[in-house]
This record gives C-alpha cells, structure tokens and sequence, in this order.
C-alpha cells in the first residue's frame, strides 16, 4: 500500500546521558494505522532546518501532543515553572511549520499541545490552568496510574453546524477524552472555531478558507483510534487530504515533464 510521508513534530527529552528528539508512539501507530502514512520524525532544531524543503517531500503536517507547555512569552503571557515545563527547541520548530504547512497548503493535523501551537502560530493567545476559571470543567485526565483510564472518553463537545468536522462527524455532539490544562484564549484571527465543550471552551478549531484540511483537535484521539469510530474517523479524513495532496503532486510533476 503507498504510504505518503507525514511530517511528525518532536519532543526534546533527557535520559539515559542523552538528548533525545521524539515522539510517542501512540501518535506513530495511529498516523500508520489510521491514516495509513509514512510517520517521518522531524528533529526539533528551529530556523537550522529549510520547512519550504521538508514541505516539498512530504504531503502532510502532524502536530503531536505533549506534557511541555507552549512558552507563555510566544503570546504575551508571564512564564511560570507552575505552567510548564517548556520545550522551546520544539516551539521554535513547529510553530514556523505550520505557518509554512498553511501558506503552502499542506494538509495539518495539529492535537493537544498541538492545537494550542498552531492557536499561537497563527496570531491567538492562550489559557493556563483552565480547570481555575469560574464555572470550568475540570478538564484534566483522572489521577491514575492507568492509561487506558486517564485517555477515558468521557467528555461532550459539540460539532460546530457547517464545519470542516462536520463533514467528518456530522454536526451535533459526540464524545472524547480530555487530558489538558491549557487551552485556547483569544483565537487566531485565521482560524474559526469547529468545536466546544458543554463550559465553553475551545476543543477544535480550523484555518479559515484553508487550502487542504487544517484542523487541530484538544482532544486525543490518536490514543483509541483502534477501537472508537470518532477517533478512527479524523485520522480517516487526515489520510484523505494527504492522499489528496499527493495525488495533486504527482499529477502537477507528470504535467511538468
């Protein structure tokens, strides 16, 4: 089966007397799984590295999520070590990568921490501690040391009417895990809300007059994507627009000869 490159964001980690740039596996598994691409990890090196050359090899963006925090002074916010910890070698990696996935009209798939980056990329702010403010959910996963409980779908969001998610869930409510303590406050001026949950708070949101699927969810569904139709489901029309997108490449390089 052709299995088109996707461009996977990194962490960077310390053990074992190394520094490591990577990525959990449940976002690997469901990118091969799901959306049946070729998983291709991106070092999180910053401006070292040419994006315009890495967008012209592959044909999707994946933005992983994390445990590390977007750097509050990335959007005007007042750094604390209670909202970390930070990884600013990866923010200064995926948030030029999605301007340039956007303007180049590479299909992106941005999840949790990633939603949030692609919120800042394109010009929004963000919300620290949520489960804080005035009439909020909790939306933090349950103190366990099970997985399997912790990614536990559980929580409502409805699905903006007319929507790109629309398209691939129907307009209306479905369920999803919820595993965050940050989330979108002001929000981008290019990007257009497609999802809430039951308090208000953002829980997906898309790029306005995209040019290929641009979408970033605050929920996991790379963790169920095996077992729950909803997870399968965004990972299915991910795989599409890349598919898409790589069809249109090959297509534009056979004209060109």
């Amino acid at each position: 089966m052709h299995q088109p490159l996707v461009a996977i964001s990194t962490d960077v980690r310390q053990f074992d007397n190394y520094t490591w740039h990577a990525a959990p596996q449940q976002y690997l598994e469901a990118a091969i799984t799901g959306a049946g691409v070729f998983p291709v990890l991106v070092p999180s090196f910053g401006d070292r590295l040419d994006f315009d050359e890495l967008l012209s090899s592959v044909d999707g963006v994946m933005v992983t999520g994390s445990k590390s925090n977007v750097h509050p002074s990335l959007y005007g916010g007042d750094a604390s070590e209670a909202n970390g910890p930070y990884d600013p070698a990866r923010d200064a990696t995926t948030l030029p990568l999605i301007r340039k996935a956007v303007e180049r009209g590479v299909p992106l798939l941005a999840i949790c921490r990633g939603i949030q980056e692609m919120n800042v990329a394109l010009g929004g702010t963000l919300a620290t501690e949520i489960q804080e403010r005035d009439g909020s959910l909790d939306h933090r996963a349950p103190a366990s040391d099970n997985q399997d409980e912790r990614f536990g779908i559980r929580q409502k969001v409805t699905i903006a009417p007319g929507s790109c998610l629309a398209g691939v869930f129907g307009a209306g409510d479905i369920l999803v895990n919820s595993v965050h303590r940050q989330a979108v406050d002001r929000l981008g001026p290019n990007l257009q809300i497609e999802a809430v949950a039951t308090d208000g708070t953002v829980e997906a949101v898309s790029v306005k007059d995209a040019r290929a699927f641009a979408v970033g969810v605050q929920w996991h569904p790379e963790y169920w994507v095996k077992s729950d139709g909803n997870s399968a489901k965004i990972f299915r029309a991910f795989g599409d627009a890349v598919r898409l997108h790589a069809a249109a490449r090959s297509g534009a390089r056979a004209a060109a000869e």
